[in-house]
């Protein structure tokens, strides 16, 4: 009967359950009226959030399409002066 020598916590435990059971519905519309402005505001600065993240994604992927295409543009001009350099006899000799 080891079970039922923790009769006071057993019982404490059992009013608490009644008590809330009971008094749920009472308290819920509260909870509900404080947790829905907060549910609220925390979905707003998600969605702000995530629309700055796009933005800074945005704004990076040009910087680099315009470092990319720079890179690219001295590649050809490069390329380009070398070909256009004359060529010297070193080897001859």
């Amino acid at each position: 009967m080891a079970f039922f020598d923790n009769g006071l916590k057993i019982g404490t435990g059992l009013a608490i359950g009644l008590g809330v059971l009971i008094l749920a519905p009472a308290i819920a519309p509260a909870v509900a009226a404080v947790v829905k402005p907060v549910a609220k505001a925390s979905i707003k600065s998600a969605i702000l959030l995530f629309e700055k993240t796009t933005e800074m994604i945005a704004e990076a992927k040009e910087l680099v399409e315009d470092l990319a295409a720079e890179a690219h543009a001295e590649l050809v001009q490069g390329r380009q002066q070398e070909a256009s350099a004359p060529v010297s006899d070193v080897g001859e000799g």
